[in-house]
């Protein structure tokens, strides 16, 4: 049932329902992983027969427009206090993708400073973002996460699951924020799943998920100060991570799209850390969340299809943990799979527009 290198794998920590897979877990990992690889290569060959592509050049997000020559000139503060200008130390971005609109996807490889991982990371910002009467604006960042080993690619960052000409389509309609979209590898390889927490001894993919990335993005693009401006959204394991980082890490995160996802932890090697696995529980943060006094809200926006398992469980979720300021809700998507493109379906039906509607949007000049 794998749909292409950009659709999300049948496999991942589906910890309720692996009794009724025939296919051991371990061994759809690493077919997976396999097929994925094989795509990648395969793109990764074909690639240069594309003689227009400027795929691998240098580029910035320091412009007025995609391809614009003349330097972003924004003033290095803002007399808004909820804007906050890029910070530096400005990172290196190369050309992934170019969509029809001209915008780009670039990559860089950050050097987590507080997790000490280093690995890959992708943004895409909306042509908005390039428009002179938003020079001075901030934007809402989202943070998608992928399925399957997340590692090395994130398939986001692909344009064949439309995701980044969905949210431009949408907020031309006023259905969407126009989002800059974070793409981070969601593993440190592609042998094991971390469940985007620090456990100990392993790599901290909580902290990277958590600081290391926002960091980056607060250093090089408009952002605002305040969580307000900042959302996950991910399906099946990465659905998993957004859940978590959103509840985990209230003041900083507001929403989460969360397609397809587990809401416990699973990953083997939480094994002899039975205490450091409960603090990464997201059934146990949110139930922790909902009686907190003057606990900020957060809005979590579940999705699922009709033609995968999983439905009772968050449906348990939304009805045990969606208390308080803990705001659940949960979108079905009819005939819907456990892949990728089902989950962008879902989010133009309904879940992109629900979490928009909780988050800042730029504000032109006057």
């Amino acid at each position: 049932m794998y749909q292409s290198p950009g659709a999300a794998p049948p496999y991942g920590p589906r910890q309720e329902y692996r009794a009724r897979r025939r296919i051991p877990r371990k061994r759809r990992w690493l077919a997976g992983a396999l097929i994925g690889a094989l795509g990648l290569a395969a793109v990764a060959v074909l690639g240069p027969l594309d003689v227009f592509s400027d795929n691998g050049e240098p580029m910035s997000f320091n412009r007025p427009g995609p391809d614009g020559d003349a330097e972003d000139r924004a003033p290095a503060g803002s007399a808004d206090a909820s804007v906050r200008m890029p910070t530096g130390p400005q990172a290196e971005f190369r050309t992934a993708n170019t969509l029809d609109d001209g915008t780009k996807i670039g990559v860089t490889t950050l050097h987590g400073k507080k997790s000490g991982f280093t690995g890959k990371v992708w943004v895409w910002a909306p042509k908005e973002y390039y428009e002179e009467r938003y020079r001075k604006s901030a934007f809402p960042v989202l943070i998608a996460l992928p399925g399957g080993p997340g590692y090395p690619m994130n398939y986001w960052m692909g344009t064949d699951l439309k995701l980044q000409s969905t949210i431009s389509e949408m907020a031309a309609q006023g259905r969407s924020k126009p989002f800059t979209v974070v793409m981070p590898v969601l593993n440190p390889d592609a042998d094991h799943y971390y469940d985007g927490s620090d456990i100990p001894g392993q790599p901290k993919m909580g902290t990277w998920m958590s600081d290391d990335v926002p960091d980056l993005v607060r250093a090089n693009f408009r952002t605002f100060a305040s969580r307000d401006g900042w959302a996950f959204m991910g399906s099946s394991s990465g659905g998993f991570v957004g859940l978590k980082q959103v509840l985990q890490h209230p003041d900083r995160f507001k929403a989460v799209i969360a397609s397809g996802p587990e809401t416990r932890p699973d990953s083997p090697l939480w094994r002899g850390h039975e205490r450091e696995m409960r603090e990464n529980d997201p059934e146990r943060l949110a139930k922790a969340l909902a009686a907190r006094p003057g606990a900020p809200d957060v809005h979590i926006q579940f999705q699922i299809g009709t033609e995968e398992s999983g439905r009772q469980n968050l449906e348990r979720f939304v009805r045990e943990y969606g208390k308080g300021p803990v705001k659940a809700r949960l979108h079905i998507i009819e005939d819907g799979d456990h892949n990728a493109h089902g989950y962008v379906r879902g989010m133009r039906e309904a879940s992109l527009e629900a979490i928009s509607k909780v988050l800042r949007a730029p504000t032109p000049s006057a």
